[in-house]
């Protein structure tokens, strides 16, 4: 019964009209009764022997006669709120409003110790369902004329409560009903956003990667469904990712394997007789190998991308000798390309705080895209600059450009664009794994870009 979140729920809103609202009314029923019903009861039934003791202190006659009493008695009676009786001073009835003394003359009543009691003062006060007073009428020497006692049946709050044990039933089964109401109302409104997530992760267990689900209900249940929704997006995309990756990595690793068995093929042949031919088709593999190198450097900074942010080794950097050297296979490549290469390095620059090697794997991914992509007789430029505590990097190519549309996207991984431009050769994370190194260093990387006239690179780090 207990097991599913909707009997809880349903459980929790009864529980409080079967348990707390009894204990309260008990609670309160006591507290009324003894602490205020009670004692004001036995305030009032004392005040009202004390004015009878006065007034029959002044009336000598009818502690005499019985008949004088009895009148005096029927008197008072409708004023009072107990049973007035006059007794004498051996407990012997005088006068009596209730009709059983009546019907009894002389009947004895037992009376409390009188010794030494004042005129006025109160002997006894017997607390119980029948609650008695008793207070001496004195003359004016001093002698005991009579006793007044005043008695009343206490109906207490749970006398009271059992006459109305009806309209108490009613009223707590209504309580449950609704309590059941309520509760299942809340429980179904609470419960149902709880199985649509349920049915959701189990949906993305079984690799349904559609679900979506409405952000409606309480506050909670729309966070939940929002961060499932989230979590079936996140997971989509991680899954259209392996799919690219694993057809990305079947082109650009057949593509140079296929390269190098033909070339080897191709020697195995005779081809080694040549030697100007074996030259071009050595060279030819050393540059395939070179391109699966760069493929595995990609894998790699895609690998640590995927562990979350990336661990830096960080080492004091002389930009002034590590810079060009850094950039030097570059320079080479894009000279024996026909490009024109510019370096610009001020003097004086301050040490930079940065992993060298992920630094270096960055610059090589600018420096390849502007290689590739700039036709023969071309510009690439790359220069620095402190601005604040900002440490600039910057790298111009004349080439094809980047579309507008693309340049929001170009450093997602797998994004390649839309049309046959610069950014769709390759798998696509060049540039990811760029912007990745510039942001575990704390710094930004921004690009601009016009088609057919270039491309600029600029990222800072913090120095």
């Amino acid at each position: 019964m207990f097991r599913s979140l909707r009997n809880r729920l349903i459980i929790s809103h009864i529980l409080p009209s079967l348990v707390i609202i009894p204990f309260m009314g008990i609670t309160m029923l006591f507290l009324l009764e003894n602490r205020i019903l009670l004692p004001l009861i036995y305030s009032n039934l004392t005040d009202d022997a004390t004015l009878i003791a006065e007034i029959t202190h002044t009336l000598p006659d009818i502690w005499q006669n019985s008949v004088p009493a009895q009148i005096f008695v029927n008197g008072a009676d409708p004023y009072l709120d107990g049973r007035l009786t006059l007794l004498d001073p051996y407990g012997q009835v005088i006068a009596s409003s209730d009709l059983t003394d009546q019907v009894l003359p002389g009947q004895i009543v037992e009376l409390p110790d009188l010794n030494k009691s004042e005129q006025g003062e109160v002997v006894a006060l017997q607390k119980g369902p029948l609650a008695e007073i008793f207070i001496p009428v004195l003359d004016d020497n001093g002698n005991y004329m009579g006793v007044v006692r005043l008695s009343t049946r206490v109906l207490t709050v749970s006398d009271e409560i059992y006459q109305l044990r009806y309209l108490l039933v009613a009223v707590i089964s209504i309580t449950i009903l609704a309590g059941i109401l309520i509760g299942s109302t809340l429980a179904l409104s609470i419960n149902r956003p709880v199985q649509n997530v349920t049915k959701a992760i189990d949906a993305l267990s079984q690799g349904d990667y559609e679900t979506s689900l409405p952000e409606t209900g309480i506050e909670e249940t729309r966070i939940l469904s929002r961060a499932v929704n989230t979590l079936v997006d996140r997971l989509h995309t991680m899954e259209q990712s392996r799919r690219k990756l694993l057809a990305n990595l079947v082109h650009e690793v057949g593509r140079p394997l296929g390269a190098l068995g033909s070339a080897i093929r191709a020697l195995l042949k005779g081809a080694d007789s040549d030697p100007e031919l074996a030259k071009d088709l050595l060279n030819g593999m050393d540059g395939e190998i070179n391109r699966l190198h760069r493929l595995l450097d990609d894998l790699t900074g895609l690998y640590d991308q995927a562990l979350g942010s990336l661990e830096l080794k960080k080492h004091p950097i002389d930009l002034e000798q590590w810079l060009p050297k850094v950039t030097l296979p570059w320079k080479i490549a894009a000279e024996e390309k026909g490009l024109h290469w510019k370096m610009s390095i001020p003097d004086g620059l301050p040490k930079l705080e940065a992993d060298p090697d992920r630094l270096a794997q960055a610059i090589g991914n600018l420096c390849s895209n502007a290689t590739k992509f700039t036709p023969r007789g071309g510009d690439i430029s790359i220069s620095t600059k402190v601005d604040g505590n900002q440490f600039w990097f910057l790298f111009h190519d004349s080439g094809i450009g980047i579309q507008k549309g693309d340049l929001e996207k170009i450093f997602l991984p797998f994004y390649r664009g839309n049309q046959e431009k610069r950014i769709r050769q390759g798998m696509g994370l060049g540039l990811t794994i760029v912007h990745d190194i510039v942001d575990a260093h704390g710094g930004q990387i921004q690009v601009e870009s016009e088609l057919g006239k270039g491309t600029t690179f600029k990222f800072w780090l913090p120095l």
